[in-house]
């Protein structure tokens, strides 16, 4: 039986550390906080591949870090490396995993004070889609958290980057609730 091997393709090395300049951490969600402060979703993306399609990143909420019920257009895997992540309503720890089929959503995500550090694996498009816009807006109203715009990120291979989707049904929900 012959092997999938190709010649001259070798292991790539990565860590979590800070002080990688070829693979810093970017900023990918922001809130402004009730107390005045931000807080950040900040990501590492490790392994980024167009053909085939996945992404493998490690993740550091800050404290308090809310992101909105969602799924991706992919399979994806999450484990908690440290802090607590809460998913849901289930608290999870360092060592806790969640396993998110193609099709499934989770969330809102919480990170608990400390922030929580995630590894991440999305074996496909790594792209997020959202169907409860309204759970979120009444999360945020309820802890006076404000999302502010989502920071430019530069994805791979010319796709598109689909978070201003949810950015402008959040502001459409807003003009909602003014009108009413």
């Amino acid at each position: 039986m012959s092997t999938p091997r190709v010649p001259g393709l070798e292991p790539a090395f990565s860590t979590m550390v800070d002080d990688d300049p070829d693979c810093p951490y970017i900023s990918v969600r922001c809130q402004r906080n009730a107390d005045g402060s931000e807080s950040h979703v900040w990501e590492k993306w490790v392994a980024f591949s167009v053909e085939p399609l996945y992404l493998a990143l490690f993740a550091r909420y800050d404290p308090g870090m809310i992101v909105r019920h969602h799924g991706h257009y992919s399979p994806h895997t999450v484990v908690v490396l440290s802090g607590v992540l809460s998913v849901g309503g289930e608290q999870l720890q360092a060592g806790g995993h969640i396993e998110l089929p193609l099709g499934a959503s989770f969330g809102p995500l919480i990170a608990g004070p400390d922030g929580a550090e995630l590894y991440e694996v999305m074996m496909g498009d790594p792209r997020s889609w959202s169907d409860d816009e309204d759970s979120m807006r009444r999360l945020l109203a309820a802890r006076g958290v404000t999302q502010l715009p989502d920071p430019l990120i530069d994805l791979p291979g010319g796709l598109e980057d689909l978070r201003a989707v949810f950015t402008r049904a959040e502001e459409l929900a807003a003009e909602g609730d003014a009108d009413s």
